[in-house]
């Protein structure tokens, strides 16, 4: 049996039939990205927080067994304003870039634009508070745009870190180590809290040749082979990422 759910989010169908079938997935996918999502609403046989990951090119759609490059650019030098992170969709990890451009101080009569996309508005506006009051970074008058590559939606908490650093390495110009993940939420007060699945994520980015990572204090990770550092205030991580 085939539900279907138009634009504004409504069933065309019987709601009824939910309580008959034993597995009922949704096809899920941005307009404007090549990544489509299967998750499992109900599932009687199996985990329903499995996602399926396809890619919607000219030949059609096809599975990915592997759909970080999608959300993630190779750069031939280290760049300023550029932080991968890694997010929870379900089970699986996926690795994913945040790029955050800071402009030069508007003039007295303009005001400064902070502009987001797959990004929550609200949760960058507070990391950009905290970023300024409690790590020293000056954003006052400074025209701030923060994005994810290729039109990846982030709202989890894990990526504060990440968006934080960005932001920062735009500001002053340094580029952050390109081997380098970073995952933490940031608290109003400017600290770092633990989030959930940080062996998981971790343990992605190292199998993808990431050797260094940034994990709240506490998370008690060891993996062979890559450096992580753990950090409990926000202008500690700045510091240890030298770019403080």
């Amino acid at each position: 049996l085939v539900g279907h759910v138009t634009k504004d989010g409504s069933i065309a169908g019987p709601r009824l039939l939910e309580h008959i079938v034993d597995v009922v997935l949704n096809f899920e996918g941005e307009r404007h990205s090549r990544l489509r999502l299967i998750r499992a609403i109900k599932n009687r046989f199996g985990a329903s927080d499995e996602v399926g990951c396809f890619d919607m090119n000219e030949q059609g759609i096809t599975s990915l067994t592997d759909p970080t490059g999608l959300f993630t650019t190779r750069h031939s030098e280290p760049v300023p304003g550029t932080c991968v992170t890694v997010a929870l969709e379900g089970r699986r990890p996926l690795l994913a870039e945040i790029q955050a451009l800071v402009g030069v101080p508007a003039s007295e009569f303009g005001n400064a634009r902070r502009v987001t996309s797959g990004l929550d508005n609200a949760r960058t506006a507070m990391t950009l508070a905290v970023l300024e009051l409690r790590a020293g970074v000056r954003l006052s008058g400074r025209e701030i745009y923060v994005a994810t590559v290729g039109g990846m939606k982030m709202n989890e908490p894990s990526a504060d870190l990440a968006v934080a650093l960005s932001v920062a390495s735009a500001a002053k110009g340094l580029a952050l180590p390109a081997d380098l993940v970073a995952i933490g939420e940031v608290g109003l007060a400017g600290e770092i809290r633990k989030v959930n699945g940080a062996l998981q994520r971790i343990q992605e980015a190292a199998r993808l040749g990431f050797k260094r990572a940034l994990v709240p204090m506490g998370s008690d990770i060891k993996i062979a082979g890559m450096d992580i550092m753990e950090v409990g205030r926000l202008e500690q991580a700045i510091s240890r990422v030298k770019i403080g």
